[in-house]
């Protein structure tokens, strides 16, 4: 059985005074033990990072954007590997996961140009012989507290934009599926990243809530619900940090009667139950514009019942196991609730054992004001509510509780643009049924689904982990460096 610990100061850290199990969703057996830190091994890691601050906030430009080169061509080395780890851990498909280690490789790969993301402004003569100009400049210590529905992706949504500012980081990843951080750590180390810039600690509670309070901590990302994500957000404001916070969603698709409905139920159900739909983008509710439903319905259905559910690691397997048994149960859950007429129960027909299974499910006539439609299941519930128009569709979305991502198929360009202009919701997506940006844009949401001002990566991330000085400036008397015919070169 694995142990996996904490990564301080360039090396595995810490005692099993305290662990937690990890679990291979697909049988339900235990595979190993992740050690969970308490206040002084956070202290330990955080000191870590304190140190390492200054070399590496004075680090060059290039300096650093070479690290981050070398990490990148390393992550793709070790794709195969990291997806392996989230596989076993997280129970996703492992083509699922390859894709998941990809997204967060676009990050890295954005990171690599900080160089010209960290550029300021410059106005000569804004008084008489006076200049003046702006500079962006690390925060210091850093952390990140990252979910366990994206072990890889969700992380390198944040530390490679840190650590190319000239920060140093502290992750904190779930408990559930720690062992790809450790992984990454390591690939860190060969890039040539200087001991305690990048440090791993495994915990639960009593690490969050030591990173929201340490004074050498300046910054908190966090996702992951919308309740937790509340509590990270004021009590790290109170403890005066910087904090984004990405909470839940209930992701909408507003489907119009001249919709290519085939593209629609190809992409409903891929968005659905990717993942099991263990995502804060996934497709939870489809609404059925009338009087399409009833053809709607019967297309997703018939994808919904061809899915092949399976371990992780086979490769016939489309969908896999849900993380765990108690959050299993839970979705579950919702089925005996008798909200809306079940086409396709999830609870039937599944893998032999006691794996944490549970099959795509699709709900059709889901009231509105039903628990079904109104809560973040996350899981593999797909509900279809049915719509009179295009204004009651909006409306629905509206008026939620949360503003992460929503989608709408028409033909219609006029109808598209109409929407995208009018739903309160952070990212839209335009027969597009996952609207994730790309990591040259910002990724987050608006309403319950976002604590802070921030979203993350892209240039918001930049202005996340750097703050701004503005320099007015006046020299008397040049100065004379010396005659160097050399070639001038970076140093």
């Amino acid at each position: 059985m694995k142990h996996v610990t904490h990564w301080i100061d360039g090396a595995p850290a810490g005692t099993p005074e305290r662990t937690a199990p990890i679990f291979n969703p697909a049988t339900g057996a235990e595979s190993g033990r992740v050690f969970l830190a308490d206040v002084a091994q956070v202290d330990e890691a955080v000191a870590a990072a304190a140190r390492a601050f200054p070399a590496w906030r004075d680090a060059s430009l290039v300096k650093r954007a070479q690290v981050l080169f070398r990490f990148r061509e390393l992550l793709a080395a070790h794709k195969d590997e990291i997806a392996a780890l989230i596989s076993a851990e997280h129970g996703k498909v492992h083509s699922d996961a390859l894709g998941e280690v990809s997204r967060g490789q676009e990050v890295v790969e954005f990171a690599c140009g900080i160089p010209h993301l960290l550029k300021g402004g410059f106005s000569e003569n804004v008084s008489t012989n006076v200049d003046s100009f702006s500079i962006r400049q690390p925060l210091g210590v850093v952390a990140g507290i990252t979910p366990f529905n994206f072990p890889a992706m969700v992380p390198m949504w944040m530390f490679p934009v840190a650590l190319a500012c000239g920060n140093t980081f502290v992750l904190k990843p779930s408990e559930k599926d720690p062992s790809a951080s450790l992984l990454i750590a390591d690939l860190w180390q060969r890039a040539g990243l200087p001991d305690g810039v990048f440090n791993v600690v495994q915990g639960d509670k009593v690490a969050v809530d030591r990173l929201l309070s340490h004074p050498d901590v300046k910054a908190v990302s966090f996702v992951g619900s919308t309740p937790i994500a509340r509590y990270v957000y004021e009590t790290g404001t109170a403890h005066g940090k910087r904090v984004q916070a990405l909470g839940g969603a209930k992701n909408h698709m507003l489907v119009l009667p001249d919709a290519d409905l085939d593209l629609v139920a190809d992409s409903a159900v891929s968005a659905g139950f990717g993942s099991a739909g263990e995502r804060c983008m996934a497709i939870s509710v489809v609404l059925a514009v009338d009087p399409i439903g009833d053809q709607l319905v019967e297309k997703i259905a018939e994808r919904t019942r061809a899915i092949k559910i399976g371990p992780g690691d086979d490769p016939a397997s489309e969908m896999g196991a849900l993380v765990t048994r108690e959050h299993r149960d839970k979705v579950a859950s919702y089925l005996d609730l008798g909200e809306g007429k079940l086409v396709v129960d999830g609870r039937e027909n599944l893998p032999d054992g006691d794996g944490f299974w549970l099959g795509p499910t699709v709900l059709d006539h889901v009231p509105a004001n039903s628990r079904v439609h109104r809560e973040e299941i996350f899981g593999p519930v797909l509900s279809i509510v049915r719509v009179s128009s295009y204004e009651e569709g909006l409306n629905l979305i509206n008026t939620g509780e949360y503003g992460n991502g929503t989608a709408i198929f028409t033909n219609d360009g006029g109808a598209a643009r109409r929407f995208q202009n009018e739903v309160e919701v952070g990212m839209v997506g335009v027969n597009v049924p996952i609207p994730v940006p790309m990591a040259f844009y910002s990724f987050g949401g608006w309403k319950s689904s976002l604590f802070g001002d921030t979203h993350v990566h892209g240039v918001e991330g930049v202005h996340f982990y750097t703050r701004g000085k503005v320099i007015t400036s006046r020299w008397l008397d040049p100065s004379h460096g010396g005659v160097n015919l050399g070639f001038p070169t970076n140093r």
